[in-house]
């Protein structure tokens, strides 16, 4: 039991390492820090809040969701909705790959290895339990932490535009993520109204 929770460990450690690579800084509390590791870790803690009994592969992939994802910017691919979807199609396999390779250094057995890219992958996502809980968490997350930056840097979007973004965000939700959204988080004042009415509209 202690050399796997050392192993998980080191893991978490390494993983944390290469997201604090990040040349990219989120200004925290005042403080400016790699971004993806601040990613990270705000996964991690909403993960610990709203699934406190997560498996260990699901623990190990919210940690690599967006691990060295500066490496391929959205820059490098066409400005169209194609284009985004490769780039999406392409980091989720870039994260599998560097989660894989740092899960091998640390002797991790085959099918955790897989359990964890799959998960990085999104595969199966309404019938994958662990993989629809990574799902949550990441809307959460962003509700909680990224939203109000979100409808800032948008601010020429009509409020219809906003409520079917969020409303395509909730409809990948689960039942008990969508009710989390609106007894687990803190999201600002300002926003309530906007959030609420796209849940009712789901």
């Amino acid at each position: 039991m202690t050399d796997n929770l050392e192993r998980f460990n080191n893991t978490i450690a390494s993983f944390d390492a290469l997201n604090a690579q990040d040349p990219n800084s989120q200004n925290v509390d005042g403080v400016d820090r790699p971004k993806e590791l601040v990613y990270a870790e705000r996964l991690n803690e909403m993960l610990n809040r709203y699934a406190p009994a997560a498996s260990e592969a699901l623990k190990l992939a919210t940690r690599a969701q967006h691990i060295q994802r500066w490496v391929s910017p959205r820059s490098d691919y066409p400005m169209t909705k194609p284009g985004y979807m490769q780039w999406r199609s392409n980091l989720k396999s870039h994260h599998a790959e560097v989660a894989s390779k740092v899960m091998q250094e640390q002797n991790y057995d085959a099918e955790t290895i897989q359990q964890v890219t799959s998960l990085l992958q999104k595969k199966n996502l309404r019938t994958n339990a662990d993989t629809q809980t990574l799902e949550d968490v990441i809307v959460l997350a962003f509700l909680e932490h990224d939203l109000d930056a979100f409808v800032a840097k948008y601010s020429d979007y009509s409020e219809e535009k906003f409520l079917t973004i969020l409303r395509k965000s909730y409809m990948k939700m689960s039942d008990e993520g969508r009710a989390a959204a609106l007894t687990l988080i803190t999201i600002p004042e300002h926003l309530a109204p906007v959030v609420l009415k796209a849940v009712a509209g789901c």
